[in-house]
C-alpha cells in the first residue's frame, strides 16, 4: 500500500461551516466526547468529498480509516444537518428567541386546567403561530363554530376566528395606553387562562426531563405525549 496527500478543493471556511453543524448537532443529541472514530472536522471533509468527487463510499470510508457502515452514516448525517440550515445560516433546531437547540410543541389543556394534547415537534426556529397552524388550528376552528373558542397568549396574533389573544399595546407605550375597557379584557383573559399555564408548568415539574431534554430534539414530541399518558395514569 502506498499513500499520499491529497487536498480537498473546498475553502476551509466551508469545511469549518460543515464542522460547526456537526459539533453542535453532536452535543443535541448527547454524543460523548471521543466516541466518534472522526472528528466533526474529519466528517466534514469526508462529507465535502462526497459532493465534490462522487467517490465512492467505501473508499471515501477507507481512506478515513472508519468501515463502510460507518462512513454511510457519516455521510447522511452530513446531509440531514445542511439541509436543515436556514438561509441566515442557522440550524433550523436553533431557536434565536431562547439561544439554545429545541424544539417547539404545542399544548392544548381543558378550562379547568387538565392536560389534553401536545403536537408534534417542530424545529426550534418556527414560530409558535406557524406551529399552530400546522399542527392546532384546523381543529381548533372547528370547535370555535361549536362555539368554543381557545384562549391563547400574544405569539397567536392572527391565528384567525375564535382564538382569543390578550390586545397589544402601542409600541413603546406602556399598559396604561391601552383603553381601561382592553386592559380589563386582557386581565381577565390571562386569569382564564392561568390555569392551562399551570398545567404546563405542573407537567414539566412532575417530569422535569421535559425541562431539559438530553436526546434529540425531534423526540420532544414523543417525549411529552408520553409524559401525558404517564400523568394521566398518575392522577
Amino acid at each position: 500500500m502506498v499513500t499520499y496527500v491529497a487536498t480537498l478543493d473546498v475553502p476551509r471556511h466551508i469545511v469549518e461551516f460543515l464542522a460547526s453543524l456537526l459539533a453542535a448537532h453532536r452535543r443535541r443529541i448527547g454524543t460523548p466526547k471521543r466516541s466518534r472514530a472522526l472528528g466533526a472536522f474529519r466528517q466534514a471533509v469526508l462529507v465535502l468529498r462526497w459532493f465534490r468527487e462522487r467517490g465512492c463510499v467505501h473508499c471515501l470510508a477507507r481512506d478515513a480509516g472508519i468501515s463502510q457502515a460507518t462512513g454511510y452514516r457519516y455521510l447522511h448525517e452530513g446531509i440531514d444537518v445542511l439541509a436543515g440550515v436556514r438561509e441566515n445560516g442557522n440550524d433550523l433546531w436553533f431557536s434565536q428567541r431562547h439561544k439554545a437547540f429545541g424544539g417547539n410543541i404545542q399544548f392544548l389543556s381543558a378550562p379547568d386546567g387538565t392536560p389534553l394534547w401536545v403536537s408534534e415537534v417542530e424545529p426550534g426556529s418556527t414560530p409558535d403561530i406557524t406551529a399552530a397552524r400546522i399542527h392546532a388550528l384546523p381543529a381548533l376552528y372547528k370547535a370555535a363554530a361549536d362555539g368554543l373558542p381557545t384562549l391563547a397568549d400574544k405569539g397567536y396574533i392572527g391565528a384567525g376566528i375564535g382564538i382569543r389573544i390578550p390586545v397589544r399595546r402601542p409600541m413603546g407605550s406602556s399598559e396604561q395606553a391601552l383603553h381601561i375597557d382592553t386592559r380589563m379584557f386582557n386581565t381577565l383573559l390571562r386569569h382564564v387562562r392561568a390555569l392551562g399555564e399551570r398545567a404546563a408548568a405542573e407537567l414539566k415539574q412532575r417530569w422535569r426531563t421535559l425541562q431539559h431534554v438530553t436526546l434529540s430534539p425531534s423526540r420532544i414530541g414523543d417525549i411529552a405525549r408520553a409524559a401525558l399518558v404517564l400523568n394521566g395514569i398518575w392522577k
